[in-house]
């Protein structure tokens, strides 16, 4: 195999769909200006997004190795790629929605086969660390990436103009280039073949865990993490706009910082776990979380309402406030991993799959109140509503902290062999 043309592939798809995922904030503000319609209308799209991703990462285990990785990549970039050329054709709000839902159901194939790729490319588990640990980062800079890309096509003469939409030329051309990179690289999937198992197996494996206690209650941990997070990357592009009057270039632009802010919280928070115990971290993250809230939120009544188009001239708030991701970004990883660990190697992909199922429903909840408050009450008490669920999630971690560290009737990683 030509396995830096794989890589090179792998790469690609994981930028493409950190471009379109994440731009669901940005649409949600341009869906507004352009198709006149309300924020608790526009937050649909988290659902379309979120509930495709659950929907389709449930189903799609049983499937993905009898149809292959590459051809299964294959087929995603094609439904993304069509659906972008799509979305400038027919510039309708319900356009928007099937374009989320095939992003959804098209990161979700990616997504199970990229990582199932990793162990095809890599020779030793240092290697197969080495290109995960990558590609997340590479998605980050196509979180990045996208709030700029996305301004660029925005024009703050007429927010409200379509031209915004040809943005999504540029991203089925990406498709499209990866697409043909993967087409012209073969893979030997030969190893994988004997590995099907059917869908009963894994709904089996996934019941079977929501009756333990301890992971009841991390499912209740890892909904209300997303309920934050998704609420706030998703309507801060409108509360940059509608709140801190920012023009709508800008507040898109300014969106990076929590993206930026995550990203680096999390790698801190890798660094300082290495001393500390993970309560303890999340305990401080999430209690700095709720102050910033509270002090940075009463700034954005201090604004002088005026319409702003620079960095320069941005209020305090809209710096200040984004750094909310630097502080709750440790929990899901941390949360992941010890309840990963706590688990057998064999009990990784069902869990797996519970974590992305309520994760997505984590975020599409989180959109869909945030966006409700937004439009009965204001931005600002739509973001206040976040001490609420940081709060659920302080206790929810408690309890969590008090659970037996291995599950009832689960013998150790260790005894279960080794795995790649």
């Amino acid at each position: 195999m030509k396995l830096w043309r794989i890589k090179l592939s792998l790469f690609i798809n994981y930028f493409i769909f950190a471009l379109l995922l994440n731009s669901v904030g940005t649409v949600i503000l341009q869906v507004q200006n352009s198709f006149g319609v309300s924020e608790s209308s526009a937050g649909i799209l988290e659902a379309f997004k979120d509930l495709s991703i659950a929907v389709t990462s449930f189903l799609v285990a049983s499937f993905v190795a009898r149809i292959g990785y590459r051809r299964t990549m294959l087929i995603a970039l094609a439904i993304v790629g069509g659906a972008c050329l799509a979305m400038p054709q027919v510039p309708t709000f319900w356009m928007t929605k099937l374009l989320f839902l095939a992003t959804g159901v098209g990161f979700a194939l990616v997504k199970v086969s990229v990582f199932a790729s990793i162990g095809l490319v890599t020779d030793s588990s240092k290697q197969h660390v080495s290109l995960m640990n990558f590609l997340e980062s590479f998605f980050m800079v196509g979180v990045l990436s996208g709030y700029f890309v996305f301004s660029f096509f925005v024009r703050n003469s007429d927010p409200g103009d379509l031209g915004w939409l040809d943005v999504y030329y540029v991203l089925a051309g990406l498709c499209g280039i990866g697409f043909v990179i993967l087409a012209l690289t073969p893979m030997n999937e030969s190893s994988i073949r004997s590995e099907r198992r059917p869908l009963a197996g894994d709904f089996g494996d996934m019941v079977s865990l929501c009756v333990q206690p301890k992971v009841l209650v991390f499912i209740i941990c890892a909904f209300l993490y997303v309920l934050i997070e998704q609420s706030i990357m998703t309507w801060l592009p409108t509360f940059n706009s509608r709140i801190l009057n920012l023009s709508a270039s800008l507040s898109i632009q300014m969106t990076s910082i929590l993206a930026a802010s995550t990203a680096l919280g999390r790698f801190s928070a890798g660094l300082v776990m290495r001393r500390l115990e993970w309560f303890t971290v999340l305990l401080v993250s999430l209690l700095l979380a709720a102050g910033l809230v509270v002090v940075t939120l009463p700034l954005a009544g201090l604004t002088s309402g005026e319409p702003v188009t620079s960095w320069f001239d941005a209020p305090l708030v809209a710096f200040a406030f984004p750094l909310i991701g630097f502080c709750i970004s440790p929990v899901y990883p941390a949360i992941n991993s010890v309840m990963l660990s706590s688990l057998p190697a064999v009990r990784h992909a069902p869990m797996s799959g519970l974590i992305v199922v309520f994760s997505a429903l984590g975020g599409t909840t989180g959109s869909l109140i945030t966006g409700v408050l937004f439009e009965r009450f204001g931005g600002k008490t739509a973001f206040y509503f976040s001490l609420v669920p940081i709060g659920a999630l302080l206790v929810a971690l408690a309890i969590f902290r008090r659970q037996p560290d291995r599950l009832l009737g689960e013998q150790s990683p260790s005894t279960e062999g080794n795995h790649a």
